[in-house]
């Protein structure tokens, strides 16, 4: 029943989603609309002059864009709360009044097209849930008592039933291995980029990719109270208690339009002059401090486009550029997330291209990320591998192989061992586990023929972006990792990280984000997982590794960076500071003009206050149009590196 009430729920919320989707798509084509009613209007003026056709064209273009804001409006008056809206009103009806429509819609689509970007941000907040869902599977084998297998809904899972888990299914519950041996991928979970391998005994976590063995599993959490139902939670809990960033219009001039009212009143009262009276409302309309914050955005949202950042929400773009802390996460972040064979030490007499070729060609078969490894540097070396036969893979061991007709045998140290093969003919590798390494022995017909080591390596423009960040004046630099201590140390030296943390799971890290936040730190959050994605959330902005990402950190997060290269992140708080520069000098003289413009109404007809008002929204649109072309340098000093 309660599975039946959540998925009643989910359908809804999708309804909704739809009905926004709808909404936002007629907002759009009156948006367009509009503006090419303007264009028609000037294109008509340019050519056959000012005349009936071009002021109707205006007209109906103002009115497309400018309706509904003044809607908009007029509801929220109704309402009883005040917001930039009214002065967008007010500036249109003051531009109708005096018949320039062109102004009026100029108003309108800037408004309307800030709008319409907010409004799309927010359709994706819950796209991470989806995303969560998908992970654990629908359906899993539950065992009965006499060991036969039946295929049940997930749902129905309880605590004591027990699940058998194939090679390349998702673990659908928390539970504890029974039988079974396997290579278990908990990356979405833990964010360590070496597969777990699970004996009896040890913790799985539902949502968790099973690579290698059968796993029987007894459930021990099931359904929201799993690992990954209770990384659903936070980021739901995250999500409600991230308090928005006021506008900036919205800071200076909450008094604005009552003042302007009162002013133009006691001009009218005294004077009796009601040309002057308009002169002082169509001068003061706010049209350069209206366009101040949403054309400096665009321009900044393009020239970040350009270089593959995706700013999704346009609001948090200011938050880059304030901050203090930065965290993020070790795997997949500022490490590529793969094994690479970083040394071979074959035994004396052998060489390192047979070494190789016979090792990967005992692992063809193998699914392992260390076969992966294997194989591709074979493919870069343009070896030829001999077919492998009678494979066999031992799961947390190695493998064992026939190539050539020899007994070729692949994996720990241990592993040889129990196969009475002496590994002390080759130098120690003092290449530790424990360090972030990983050893694979190679041996051929009981001998031992040396051995090569893999590694996890770091991104290799990391270094380079958190030194630039530091350039920029933040202050403290974070990594977590779900890794352990010893990684997350190598790793943090390695970058020039002020602290780190290791062991995390993902309430740890939404903790630790929590406590630097509560320390007076503007933080933000990058990561590219799952475990990443609540603490994503809980930043002050969140910027998700996109290609390299999962669905859920990107819906989480506020910017997502389209590739991998660490490099756009100092770029982007520089865009902020930038940009927020930009949106000061558009509002200084956005003020100034006003100032002077009231200081000059009685010297000015209500025409050419009209003409001087749009003429300053122009010389606003042109500032910020220079952002268009910020970090051009870039383009070839950064993307060419990638």
């Amino acid at each position: 029943m309660a599975h039946e009430h959540l998925q009643l729920k989910e359908d809804i919320v999708a309804d909704q989603n739809i009905g926004k989707q709808m909404r936002i798509s007629l907002a759009m084509i009156g948006t367009l609309a509009g503006g090419v009613m303007l264009i028609n209007s000037q294109v008509g003026l340019l050519f056959y002059g000012h005349g009936e056709i071009t002021t109707f064209f205006a007209m109906i273009g103002a009115l497309l864009l400018g309706a509904p804001v003044v809607w908009h409006a007029f509801k929220c008056l109704l309402q009883g709360h005040s917001h930039m809206d009214e002065l967008a009103a007010l500036g249109i009806i003051a531009a109708f009044a005096t018949g320039e429509y062109v102004p009026a819609g100029l108003i309108g689509f800037f408004m309307l097209l800030s709008e319409l970007v907010e409004t799309r941000t927010a359709l994706g907040a819950r796209a991470s849930i989806e995303s969560l869902v998908k992970l654990t599977p629908t359906r899993a084998m539950r065992l009965s008592k006499d060991g036969t297998e039946s295929e049940v809904k997930v749902s129905t899972l309880k605590l004591g039933d027990i699940v058998r888990v194939r090679p390349g299914d998702n673990i659908p519950a928390d539970g504890e291995v029974i039988t079974g041996l396997s290579s278990v991928n908990e990356a979405t979970i833990t964010g360590e980029s070496l597969p777990v391998d699970k004996v009896p005994g040890m913790q799985a976590f539902a949502g968790t990719s099973n690579l290698t063995g059968v796993l029987d599993i007894t459930v021990t959490k099931a359904g929201k109270d799993t690992t990954l139902g209770k990384v659903q939670s936070l980021i739901l809990e995250a999500e409600q208690t991230k308090i928005p960033i006021m506008r900036i219009i919205d800071r200076y001039i909450k008094w604005y339009v009552p003042m302007i009212l009162m002013i133009a009143m006691i001009v009218l009262f005294f004077t009796r002059n009601i040309d002057q009276a308009i002169t002082i409302l169509v001068i003061s309309c706010p049209c350069a401090i209206i366009l101040a914050t949403p054309t400096a955005m665009v321009a900044a949202i393009s020239a970040a486009a350009r270089l593959g950042v995706l700013v999704k929400n346009v609001a948090d773009l200011e938050v880059a550029g304030k901050m203090t802390a930065l965290v993020f996460d070790k795997t997949g972040t500022v490490t590529t997330g793969r094994l690479f064979v970083t040394k071979l030490t074959p035994a004396h007499g052998v060489e390192a291209a047979d070494l190789l070729a016979i090792a990967a060609g005992a692992e063809q078969m193998s699914k392992h990320p260390a076969a992966r490894a294997l194989q591709e540097v074979a493919r870069e070396a343009n070896l030829v591998l001999s077919e492998s036969v009678d494979f066999q893979e031992v799961p947390g061991k190695g493998v064992i192989a026939t190539v050539n007709g020899a007994r070729i045998l692949v994996g720990r140290e241990s592993f040889l061992q129990e196969n009475q093969i002496a590994s002390d003919t080759v130098a120690d590798p003092n290449l530790h586990e424990d360090q972030g390494f990983s050893t694979l022995y190679v041996a051929r017909d009981n001998q031992c023929l040396g051995w090569i080591g893999l590694q996890d390596k770091t991104r290799p423009e990391a270094s380079q972006a958190i030194a630039e960040l530091r350039d920029c004046g933040i202050k403290r630099i974070t990594m977590l990792t779900g890794d352990r201590s010893e990684v997350a140390n190598r790793v943090a030296s390695e970058l020039g990280c002020t602290d780190f943390k290791a062991n995390c799971l993902p309430h740890d890290k939404l903790a630790i984000v929590e406590q630097i936040k509560a320390q007076g730190h503007t933080v933000v959050v990058v990561g590219d997982g799952i475990n990443d994605a609540p603490a994503l959330a809980a930043g002050d902005l969140g910027i998700a590794m996109g290609a390299a990402g999962s669905d859920v950190a990107i819906h989480s997060a506020s910017i997502a960076l389209m590739n991998d290269d660490l490099r756009r992140i100092p770029f982007l708080v520089q865009m902020s500071r930038k940009t927020r520069s930009v949106i000061n000098q558009n509002l200084g003289f956005g003020i100034l003009f006003i100032i002077l413009g009231m200081s000059l109404s009685k010297f000015l007809p209500p025409v050419m206050a009209a003409v001087l008002h749009f003429a300053s929204s122009i010389v606003v649109v042109f500032n910020s149009a220079r952002l268009v072309r910020f970090g051009e340098h870039l383009d070839h000093k950064v993307l060419d590196k990638v």
